[in-house]
């Protein structure tokens, strides 16, 4: 019998009011702000994406932390995946995980995952306007590994693989030596009492080296993976991408409005003939739609529905070499990016379907 799946749901802590969202966007500034000012920008363009069951909440509250584990653990996920940010000893969006911490009610699991981007003003399509500056630095590689030791990674609900905390980087190609800085970490977690640590990256940004070869234990397949033909080598298969792309990319201008449209089931179909590697965990995207952050360029899909989401997770599930696979895990992109039209967490239209779904493909024959 093969050990249980353990479907881990990324997890998005931005919404609540910040002092630094409060500077840079308006008083009172959450993700929420971007999600009830999105509009329709064609026809049966499905925006504003408004939340049903858990409605517009603040995660510094406890009852909203709870409901969400609640509804989480109700529906099969093993775990959450927070987004964790850091910059050079600057914590920002710490509070709900911090209270989290502090109140042994809130019992569900937890792992991190290291956004060391800078943040920009990407929102008002001014990229290059940078807020906060993410630098790098042997000394900051190791505050930074001895707050999450301290802070994090001996708590007990934290998730472990065979007795090691799990960390994740989002983007290891931004740091000066990536492999040095992961042996300054394994150095300070030993000498915090931590013991050996578990690391993995996202597979993002066209990143898709062996982790192995940048010093990291496993890495994540991050979902959407969208074709692109930008900065990519000339290989058969990248030629094969451009075609498929053109099948089910369209650009669509509308006054002043340019963005791209993916239909979301040939995009599964696409997805389905990739190779799945046992020391990469899977991911998978029920549905996106970032034009409540941009206002031009955005990535929307079309004719999403959980049915195929379903088919999608039911290939994973059925297809991924589990047995040689350590971790076990199933990452879900995500649990409640509503700014990005893709959540798991009930919304006006769904409803619980998502979550449903979800449930319903990973338990049943559970004991295969």
């Amino acid at each position: 019998m093969m050990e249980k799946i353990k479907p881990i749901a990324i997890h998005l802590p931005q919404f609540h009011p910040i002092p630094e969202n409060d500077t840079w966007w308006g008083k009172g500034f959450t993700e929420w702000t971007n999600v009830t000012k999105a509009m329709p920008r064609f026809e049966g363009h499905y925006q504003p994406h408004l939340p049903a069951d858990l409605g517009f909440y603040d995660l510094r509250l406890e009852e909203a932390r709870l409901a969400q584990e609640n509804l989480a653990k109700e529906h099969g996920i093993y775990g959450f995946c927070y987004y964790h940010y850091w910059f050079n000893g600057k914590k920002i969006l710490y509070e709900p995980l911090e209270r989290k911490l502090k109140n042994t009610k809130e019992d569900f699991p937890f792992m991190l995952c290291w956004a060391n981007e800078n943040w920009t003003r990407a929102w008002d399509g001014l990229e290059k306007e940078v807020l906060l500056k993410q630098d790098y630095s042997d000394a900051d590689d190791a505050n930074h590994m001895s707050y999450l030791c301290e802070t994090f990674f001996k708590d007990e609900r934290y998730i472990k693989q065979d007795g090691k905390p799990i960390f994740l980087v989002y983007r290891p190609t931004l740091f000066p030596d990536i492999k040095k800085t992961i042996e300054t970490w394994r150095k300070i977690a030993r000498e915090k009492g931590v013991g050996e640590i578990h690391l993995g990256y996202m597979q993002s940004w066209g990143l898709r080296v062996e982790p192995e070869s940048l010093g990291f234990d496993f890495a994540v397949e991050f979902q959407p993976n969208f074709p692109s033909p930008i900065s990519e080598p000339k290989s058969i298969f990248n030629r094969i991408i451009t075609k498929l792309k053109r099948l089910f990319i369209k650009e669509k201008i509308k006054t002043d409005i340019k963005d791209r449209h993916f239909d979301y089931q040939t995009f599964v179909k696409l997805q389905k003939q990739n190779q799945f590697k046992s020391n990469i965990s899977p991911c998978l995207v029920p549905m996106w739609d970032n034009s409540s952050r941009r206002k031009t360029n955005a990535f929307i899909f079309t004719n999403e529905s959980p049915k195929h989401y379903g088919e999608w997770l039911s290939h994973i599930k059925t297809n991924y070499p589990w047995s040689e696979n350590k971790e076990k895990f199933l990452f879900i992109n995500a649990w409640n990016e509503w700014a990005e039209g893709n959540h798991l967490e009930p919304c006006q239209k769904w409803g619980t379907q998502y979550l449903e779904m979800t449930k319903k493909v990973l338990l049943e024959n559970e004991s295969r």
